[in-house]
């Protein structure tokens, strides 16, 4: 494949997931936006509870992308009843992992929000934020398993090279999440003003919106995704792929789930330097995922183009495309870390809080946007590594970074120095060069480039 045939398969495989990401996380953002400017009990209670949704969807993510594998190789080799059976795989374990997490968040959820309220701040401000975080968590306990079913779904036809219909699918939800948002959170025509309830019973709704697109639209081009004729004739899945599953892909789903807890320790430390931190922390993560959906909509096409690759046995032809691919993720990430950091004087004016946090979310905002190419070339190795079903290389790189460098040094700074909110964050962040390097070796040995 000549660069001209490589650039084309890319742009169309990443514009659909870039719209559909992008305007997931523009609404997302619009949504967070409103939550703002009711209220810094509001805002601050959604961004606690918002972590702790955030490891669930991370973890079903890592469900759906450890099986989807199989999937893409599968798809590349035309082996419709090996997708099927990878689908089967995925709605049968994620339901499992949502089952799970509703009781965990029924629960302990009150004693993991507690844990992100630990900071300094006024007691009465504290009590109001913990009472809007349980409330909002309560809600959206309702949206966990429409949203996993269309992850099964979303995923699957990905894998197939299909992305418009995904991409139709999350329009049309964000579109209702947004309405819904204007309607119940301030209460226009008539209906209540729920404040961040009302948030959180949007976006459940436009999830069920969202499920019933893309699972009709599915079986209605049944002639197109024959992966899902006959899926719900019977949930068997052949238990040597489940074998292959759980081999080269539980690692995998444990990785994204223990990554994503490590993201979720470290806010904690950083959460300790006061409430404040964690409003402008959020404000930060917002914006930073909206504009990421660049870089990371590469990284997800890198693993879907190399998957085929290797399923279909072009193992030495894929070395240097994933190389190509990674040059290109990085020089695009800085043309959108440029546009971040001149957008982080003006974006935390938007909302209704202080001064003191307003600051410091623009201070965030500058230091993400200065070690974005980092985020973009960890993101690229890691989808390379992953195509290939390379679990232990990928735990250590990903997951076991976070684990045995960020969280240890987050504490660190945290509990045993005086050390500013900012320098924190930027000496957290800067640690992730380190990543790239050990992203680089693991990439340039090869080893990630078989066939399942």
């Amino acid at each position: 494949m000549d660069k001209k045939q490589l650039r084309k398969r890319v742009i169309a495989l990443m514009i659909p997931i870039l719209i559909q990401n992008g305007i997931t996380n523009l609404v997302s953002m619009l949504d967070n936006l409103m939550v703002g400017r009711v209220g810094y009990a509001d805002y601050t209670g959604v961004s606690v509870a918002n972590q702790l949704i955030f490891v669930f969807t991370l973890c079903i993510f890592g469900a759906v992308s450890g099986a989807g594998i199989f999937g893409a190789q599968f798809f590349g080799r035309g082996d419709h009843k090996g997708l099927r059976d990878t689908f089967r795989f995925k709605v049968l374990f994620c339901l499992v992992l949502t089952a799970a997490a509703a009781l965990i968040f029924v629960f302990a959820g009150g004693q993991l929000i507690n844990m992100f309220l630990q900071g300094e701040g006024e007691a009465r401000d504290i009590a109001l934020s913990f009472e809007r975080a349980k409330s909002y968590l309560n809600i959206m306990l309702i949206g966990l398993l429409p949203f996993t079913l269309v992850q099964c779904y979303s995923s699957t036809l990905r894998e197939s090279g299909q992305t418009i219909l995904p991409m139709a699918a999350s329009i049309a939800a964000v579109v209702t999440n947004l309405v819904l948002n204007y309607i119940l959170i301030f209460g226009h025509f008539g209906a209540p003003a729920l404040g961040s309830d009302g948030a959180a019973v949007a976006t459940v709704i436009s999830r069920f919106v969202e499920l019933a697109i893309v699972a009709v639209f599915t079986f209605r081009a049944r002639a197109k995704n024959k992966f899902i004729v006959g899926a719900f004739r019977s949930f068997k899945v052949p238990l040597p792929l489940v074998k292959q599953i759980v081999l080269k892909g539980m690692p995998l789903i444990l990785n994204e789930t223990m990554w994503a807890a490590g993201t979720a320790a470290v806010g904690r430390y950083y959460s300790l330097r006061g409430l404040n931190v964690v409003s402008a922390y959020q404000i930060n993560n917002t914006f930073f995922s909206v504009f990421s959906v660049a870089f990371m909509s590469v990284g997800v096409a890198i693993g879907i183009i190399l998957g085929q690759m290797l399923g279909a046995g072009e193992i030495e032809e894929a070395k240097p495309t994933a190389k190509r691919l990674m040059r290109f993720s990085v020089f695009l990430s800085i043309g959108v870390g440029a546009a971040f950091a001149a957008l982080s004087p003006f974006v935390p004016q938007l909302y209704n809080t202080g001064d003191d946090v307003k600051n410091l979310a623009t201070g965030f905002m500058l230091i993400c946007a200065a070690t974005m190419p980092f985020d973009a070339y960890a993101n690229a190795a890691y989808f390379t590594l992953r195509s290939g079903g390379q679990a232990l290389i990928t735990i250590i790189f990903d997951s076991g970074f976070s684990w045995a460098v960020s969280v240890p040094a987050a504490l660190i700074l945290a509990r045993f120095t005086d050390i500013p909110i900012l320098p924190m964050y930027a000496a957290v962040q800067s640690l992730n060069f380190l990543k790239d390097v050990i992203g680089f070796v693991f990439v340039k040995k090869g080893k990630w480039a078989v066939k399942l």
